[in-house]
């Protein structure tokens, strides 16, 4: 069995700017209290991972990075059960003060979400 890997290498990011709007155009959201997470199917076969943490809803710079850090590593964690959709991640507010075991578990539901929502729409 080939051993499977986890890292985060470059083709699973979303770069261009024009990558991220496409999944703005018309995307399948999920979202609770810390998160809205927005995907579309890409023409992959593997998944994309997109980090839109504004600094509006999230002040200052070291919140921002654990929360994004938390959204790869989860997302790393995943990526083999998730196919091809290109997801874009939006934090809230509430995801500064939240223990990040909760934000792990919001995340896990949200891809389990995403990926039957988009498998069912297209």
């Amino acid at each position: 069995m080939a051993e499977e890997v986890f890292g985060f290498p470059p083709q699973l990011r979303l770069k261009k700017p024009a990558e991220y709007k496409k999944v703005f155009a018309k995307p399948v959201k999920s979202s609770d209290q810390y998160f809205t997470l927005l995907a579309i199917k890409n023409d992959f076969d593997h998944p994309r991972l997109g980090l839109a943490i504004a600094k509006k809803n999230i002040r200052k710079a070291v919140h921002r990075n654990v929360i994004k850090r938390t959204v790869r590593e989860n997302f790393r964690i995943k990526q083999h059960d998730l196919g091809n959709i290109d997801i874009v991640v939006l934090a809230r507010r509430e995801a500064v003060d939240a223990p990040l075991d909760l934000l792990r578990k919001s995340l896990e539901r949200h891809w389990l979400k995403l990926v039957s929502r988009c498998d069912s729409y297209s």
